[in-house]
């Protein structure tokens, strides 16, 4: 672990698994208690020098980090591959989004702007300060946990916050090699802590400190509303990108080429692992047929493997429980009347005996009944489902709790605006499968979350808005 600037030992140890192989990759420290409230404390400590910064020289830092992880690209990636087992060619682009939030939130740090506000009387003047909120408590996800740490350690810093990084047991290693960095770097001590080790004994104390004025979590819907509900005690802050189930529309105009080709991209990155994958593919009456057996032949063509070959497009899943979701998820299907158009079972070569593999799948007439529909699969499954008419499948999209992302495939302009407005999501990808960037609000609505991470917007969290009014007196 990494307190107070420096690297903290103990006893109790984690094996971290290669996914790919059933290998311990790394066994790291575990902390509990008594370290994280160490971690709180060094935080508080080092707020007041942090937050006593200009903007520029803590966007100096954050230069320095990015230069010495652009050094490094490579063998984030490959850490990356190693701890959860996605293709080396999306870990790649995980660290390149991950130098992209450093380098942004560098160049942001001075752009943190109050407001003078017109006075109601001669004798008053009114500014608007927007000053750091203190000490902030970061939870993030195993499956994309470079950058989702760096899309909240970015702004946290930029702004003068210290933080409590507390990354998944399941994938702690690249959140390991980023502490590396900013030893390297020489970020002042107590600035950034790491605490790997039970969500109990960590979160817990994040939740009860009155230091942590601030929570940042990326997970599921479930934790995120436990951690909702703890927060009141302290009324502490909280930013949560949650759970979603995108719906993936394609009408009848749309480019069915492109429409495939962004199903693939949406669906089969990171082995349908992400929260804004497509998750109920609903296809115009008119095309569905040419649209599933087409994409059934490309899925079924794409290479399965160990995420560290270069060739392989599809890696094993995170654990043999997520496999498990997965293939519980496709037999209710058919089980149900759905047709399974490829895939839909483990592999059975002797090289995947010892990874947590599932074939990439297509399931076609898929209907409400089904788990599938209502339920994250978070696995390499498309499901196929008919809808006639625009207003039934808009019906159809928000008829759910979540919404974070979704998608629209058309060429029709007119039906572009009025469906991405009818929408209930916090994104919505026009013939675009992957409509995120770092300056671009990143974030649900409903049960997907509350706050928007990414550009200018990102910054909003961690920030209090402070009133100054000053009489002026003869």
């Amino acid at each position: 672990m990494y307190i107070n600037g420096k690297w903290v030992e103990t006893e109790k140890m984690l094996e971290v698994i290669n996914p790919a192989n059933g290998e311990v990759v790394k066994q790291v420290c575990l902390v509990g208690k008594e370290e994280t409230n160490q971690a709180i404390q060094a935080a508080q400590k080092a707020f007041p020098l942090w937050s006593g910064l200009t903007g520029e020289q803590r966007g100096n830092y954050l230069h320095k980090v990015v230069a010495r992880l652009e050094e490094k690209k490579e063998h984030f990636a490959q850490t990356i591959t190693k701890e959860m087992g996605k293709a080396i060619h999306h870990a790649r682009y995980e660290v390149g989004s991950t130098i992209a939030f450093f380098k942004w939130y560098a160049e942001e740090a001075r752009r943190v702007y109050g407001d003078i506000v017109p006075a109601s009387a001669p004798n008053k003047r009114i500014s608007v300060l927007k000053q750091p909120i203190g000490v902030v408590g970061a939870i993030t996800p195993w499956n994309f946990p470079l950058s989702m740490a760096a899309r909240k350690l970015g702004p946290a810093l930029a702004v003068g916050c210290t933080v409590i990084l507390r990354p998944s047991r399941e994938a702690p290693l690249s959140s390991l090699e980023l502490f590396k960095v900013f030893d390297e770097v020489g970020l002042p001590e107590g600035v950034v802590n790491l605490v790997i080790g039970n969500s109990s004994d960590i979160v817990g104390e994040l939740m009860a400190s009155d230091s942590v004025r601030k929570i940042s979590f990326t997970g599921s819907t479930e934790v995120g509303k436990k951690l909702i509900r703890q927060s009141a005690d302290t009324v502490k802050r909280v930013s949560m990108e949650l759970g979603g189930h995108a719906p993936f529309i394609v009408f009848e105009d749309a480019d069915i080429d492109l429409a495939i080709k962004g199903t693939i991209a949406s669906k089969f990155a990171s082995t349908g692992q992400q929260c804004v994958c497509a998750n109920r593919i609903y296809v115009h009456d008119s095309i569905y047929d040419t649209f599933a057996q087409r994409l059934a032949d490309k899925v079924a063509s794409m290479v399965v493997g160990d995420g560290l070959d270069e060739a392989t497009q599809v890696g094993p899943m995170v654990n043999q429980e997520a496999v498990e979701k997965a293939h519980d998820h496709v037999t209710d299907a058919a089980g149900k009347g759905a047709t399974i158009l490829c895939g839909g079972q483990v592999p059975t070569e002797n090289e995947y005996q010892q990874g947590h593999y599932y074939l990439p799948t297509v399931l076609a007439d898929v209907n409400e009944d089904m788990k599938i529909t209502h339920e994250e699969t978070f696995g390499p499954v498309a499901p196929l489902i008919r809808f006639r008419t625009e207003a039934e499948v808009v019906e159809k999209a928000n008829n759910i709790e979540y919404g974070l992302a979704s998608y629209v495939y058309t060429n029709d302009l007119s039906r572009t605006h009025r469906v991405s407005e009818k929408l209930e999501y916090g994104m919505v990808g026009v013939n675009d499968p992957a409509p995120f960037a770092v300056q671009a609000p990143f974030g649900g609505v409903k049960e997907s979350g509350l706050g928007r991470e990414g550009g200018k917007y990102g910054l909003e969290d961690y920030l209090e808005t402070k009133l100054v009014s000053v009489a002026i007196w003869d």
